[in-house]
């Protein structure tokens, strides 16, 4: 598994996942420290999605 198979597999859904878990961090009132960080999560989601969805494998 190259690089870009790897993205497409793994690192794009993971960063989708990212920024999920950031909205739900950032809607739950009972842990502090999820709150308080969970624009910044869902910041490091979005980067990570925009740069993984746009390496694509090759069309083999």
């Amino acid at each position: 598994m190259n690089f870009k198979e790897l993205s497409n597999r793994v690192l794009e859904p993971v960063s989708q996942w990212t920024m999920l878990a950031g909205v739900a961090f950032l809607c739950q009132p009972w842990i502090e420290v999820l709150h308080r960080y969970s624009v910044t999560i869902m910041l490091i989601g979005l980067v990570g999605f925009i740069i993984f969805s746009h390496i694509k494998p090759d069309e083999s």
